[in-house]
């Protein structure tokens, strides 16, 4: 196995534990299919799909949805939470870098914070236009380097860097890199950026809770265990990004939002 492919694997069983971060993520879900223009009867692929947050989202507003994930928990999750709000949707396990599908597939292309998780953004994004129709909508939520989300992965970075060939995720935060990845391939290119916020009762009670859910913190801090001086040190640092956005009870987690039309 290349050190590309045990990234993968390795990805796709730190983020298992990512649904209990559902309902945060929820909030944020109907502001991406709202900006993107998803409609009814529309055909719609939510890569990187989680546990199906945008995606039910759009299949309750009478869009056709398909959704793919590299996790096959939360895959599951996705397929439970269908059944569970009455919606029909179709969900599978897979790669945003060797999407399933045909070309022109689809009426829009989707991701909220998953796409870019993918460790090749050249083969991520040409894989997203090939399956979108022209004159199809791409849309898509990330996480901006300067604030804190992005500076949280960035230092996760500086523990553990990612393979060679694996670009950082907050570069799709971005809009120059993005509009340099998108390239001539589509046109207007609009960015609007949001704020999610999560409710925790300090800045370590936030920290407490992402070390168990959120995939590249629970892999750190699963590596840095035989490493306690290591450990407490990215504690430390992470805790004064979190301090930084935290007020009222309440993290604000900026992000950025992406769309375009396929040529």
């Amino acid at each position: 196995m290349d050190a590309l492919d045990q990234f993968k694997t390795n990805q796709k069983a730190a983020w298992a534990s990512f649904a209990l971060l559902e309902n945060l993520t929820g909030t944020a879900a109907p502001h991406l299919v709202k900006f993107a223009g998803i409609r009814s009867g529309a055909a719609v692929l939510d890569v990187g799909c989680g546990t199906g947050v945008v995606a039910l989202t759009a299949a309750r507003a009478g869009a056709k949805v398909e959704g793919l994930d590299l996790t096959p928990e939360l895959v599951e999750r996705a397929r439970e939470n269908a059944r569970l709000a009455g919606l029909t949707a179709s969900f599978r396990e897979g790669d945003a870098e060797a999407l399933p599908f045909p070309d022109a597939s689809f009426d829009f292309v989707v991701s909220q914070f998953g796409h870019m998780f993918a460790p090749r953004p050249d083969v991520t994004i040409a894989e997203m236009l090939r399956v979108l129709k022209p004159g199809g909508t791409i849309a898509f939520s990330t996480w901006p380097p300067e604030h804190f989300v992005g500076q949280m992965f960035a230092l996760v970075g500086k523990f553990v860097p990612p393979p060679p060939g694996a670009a950082p995720p907050p570069q799709w935060g971005d809009p120059n890199i993005v509009r340099q990845r998108l390239g001539d391939a589509v046109t207007d290119i609009v960015f609007e950026r949001a704020v999610m916020s999560f409710s925790a009762l300090s800045p370590q009670h936030y920290r407490h809770g992402i070390e168990q859910t959120l995939g590249p913190v629970v892999k750190l801090v699963a590596a840095l265990q035989d490493k306690p001086a290591e450990l407490a040190a990215f504690r430390a640092e992470l805790d004064g990004f979190i301090a930084r956005y935290f007020e009222n009870n309440t993290l604000r987690q900026h992000y950025l939002m992406t769309r375009a039309t396929k040529k």
